[in-house]
């Protein structure tokens, strides 16, 4: 499984590390965050009806918030401020703007969903999956349109290109950390569970994030 996961997320790390080039219209941006951040939310919902959690940035809020009883959407925005500077460095400011804007829709949309959208206790099998296909499919769609959530990411760029530290080896490190702690705040099946749809998720990435299949060549 451990293995799994560091090659997905070496993987993930070089599509961001050779992103294709800019070929979106504004409008065709704007739907593509929009509806990206709204699927990611609305994963987070399933999560909280399961009690369970994920990796990266949005996995160590939504642990946070557990314990603290503080807003997932404030964590999670707050705690991707300081990744800003390496982002501007790594993958320049256009990147870095989408990115930003797509933090902050996706916590807002987060806070807002419970207000108007009510989901009962959901099995950990069921939300594990839901919560792990739609994150998925939103963090694809912010890909393709060079934007992304996660913080640890960009971490992850700077170590392997100044540290020659492998990325996947630095995202997997925190993912493991983020479970750890989980394991001090949750039972061991609900770390398990939440495993699986952190797999879900980054499997969806691997298989359909193509650049050679997908990106069209000028």
């Amino acid at each position: 499984m451990t293995g799994l996961l560091a090659r997905v997320m070496a993987h993930d790390m070089l599509l961001l590390d050779n992103p294709p080039p800019d070929r979106h219209t504004l409008w065709e941006d704007i739907q593509a965050i929009v509806t990206g951040t709204t699927l990611v939310a609305l994963s987070i919902q399933f999560l909280r009806a399961s009690e369970l959690f994920t990796g990266q940035i949005a996995g160590l809020s939504l642990v946070l918030s557990y314990p603290t009883g503080l807003p997932f959407g404030a964590i999670f925005f707050i705690l991707n401020l300081p990744f800003y500077l390496l982002a501007i460095r790594q993958l320049g400011w256009r990147f870095t703007i989408k990115s930003f804007l797509s933090v902050a829709l996706m916590a807002s949309i987060a806070e807002s969903l419970p207000l108007v959208l009510t989901i009962n206790r959901l099995h950990p099998a069921l939300g594990a999956g839901l919560s792990g296909m739609l994150a998925g499919v939103g963090l694809l769609l912010l890909f393709r349109h060079g934007a992304t959530l996660g913080g640890v990411g960009i971490v992850a760029l700077w170590a392997q290109d100044t540290r020659g530290i492998k990325a996947g080896h630095v995202q997997l490190g925190f993912d493991l950390c983020v479970f750890a702690l989980a394991l001090f705040l949750f039972d061991w099946e609900q770390v398990l569970w939440s495993l699986f749809g952190a797999v879900v998720l980054n499997l969806l990435i691997t298989v359909n994030h193509r650049r050679d299949r997908y990106i069209a060549r000028s």
